[in-house]
């Protein structure tokens, strides 16, 4: 009797398995469109005709965790897989699967955190459903999103294309072109070491929150300054994941300087002793873009005065090799590979 196969957690842990699994399964049964971003694009939102439209399940341990709740990540995740493809966001759906017995307090935070960044983003909830169930689930989100055209993005394709012929109504993560800027818009890996120092009880003295908002909020300034070519935002599998995303799709390479990459001490400190690469770590509020290198540092001070400080370009696309390439510190380079799954489970 052969082995019987299943679905395995990496499966759905971002990186490579998840997208062999989606390639395998997924997209040959249900691929199609409704405007230019097809299923099998695996972009973080579709589209159809002025609208974008995107849909995450959260299930993230603990639900209460330094620096926010599940309830913020289910509006902001959504919300940011809107806005890294331009569009804003205005209308949400919610569905909550609740476990018999989930302490009522708890429930009561994780909806005001909710409540709080709807407001903060100014969109409507308008629909959605309610499951109590037996198993042992806590807590488990799912937020479907509706976005819109608008002139920040309007603003943004027309000074792309003053540079270089841009095909697409959005910005899609394909987009990205030959000796453009890389840049990443604040520090890293911080959601995913915050929630893991919380769900293992970690003894490790550091002070580190959740970084999970709306990007939205900060992008606009971005797509004003003009010249984006492409964006994601970093979440399972972290800026690793992102980098080799963008330069696959778009058929370039990337040469990455890691002394410029933003980064705490108290996050390095912690990976290192526990053997984590920061660089694949979950965030839930930072992108990773491209940018047309005559505007790079116009779209980074546009950044930063938006509020993201710890903006900076960290490197620049290139033809002459397909990879992401690290510069280390010690003036030394290697390929920085996608991850095969995320290295911290359940963070979103």
């Amino acid at each position: 009797m052969g082995e019987q196969k299943i679905v395995r957690r990496e499966d759905g842990a971002g990186g490579k398995y998840m997208g062999d699994f989606l390639r395998k399964l997924i997209i040959p049964r249900f691929d199609s469109s409704a405007g230019e971003i097809r299923l099998s694009d695996m972009d973080d939102s579709s589209d159809f005709g002025d609208y974008a439209f995107t849909t995450d399940t959260y299930v993230v341990t603990p639900p209460i965790f330094p620096g926010g709740s599940i309830g913020k990540l289910a509006i902001c995740g959504t919300a940011n897989d809107l806005a890294v493809i331009g569009a804003e966001p205005k209308i949400m759906s919610m569905s909550l699967l609740i476990q018999e017995g989930f302490q009522l307090e708890t429930l009561e935070r994780i909806l005001d955190d909710m409540e709080q960044w709807v407001k903060e983003l100014g969109v409507a909830v308008i629909t959605g459903d309610t499951k109590v169930v037996e198993a042992d689930i806590g807590v488990a989100i799912n937020t479907s999103g509706i976005g819109i055209r608008n002139r920040h993005l309007e603003r943004n394709i027309e000074v792309v294309r003053d540079y270089r012929d841009y095909p697409w109504r959005w910005v899609r993560d394909c987009g990205a072109g030959e000796g453009e800027a890389v840049i990443v818009s604040g520090r890293i890996a911080e959601h995913g070491v915050a929630v893991l120092n919380a769900r293992e009880g970690i003894d490790f003295d550091m002070n580190v929150e959740s970084d999970a908002f709306p990007v939205w909020l900060f992008l606009k300034n971005a797509l004003d300054a003009g010249g984006i070519t492409a964006m994601k935002d970093a979440t399972r599998g972290g800026i690793a994941n992102a980098l080799n995303e963008i330069a696959e799709k778009s058929r370039v390479g990337m040469i990455i300087d890691e002394e410029r990459i933003p980064i705490s001490g108290e996050i390095q400190g912690f990976c290192g002793a526990l053997g984590l690469d920061p660089l694949s770590i979950a965030n839930e509020g930072k992108v990773v873009m491209t940018v047309v290198s005559d505007l790079a540092e116009e779209t980074l001070k546009a950044l930063r005065k938006a509020g993201q400080k710890d903006a900076e370009i960290i490197g620049y696309t290139t033809s002459e090799f397909s990879e992401v390439v690290i510069e280390t510190s010690i003036g030394t380079r290697k390929v920085l590979p996608p991850p095969v799954a995320d290295p911290v489970p359940r963070v979103c």
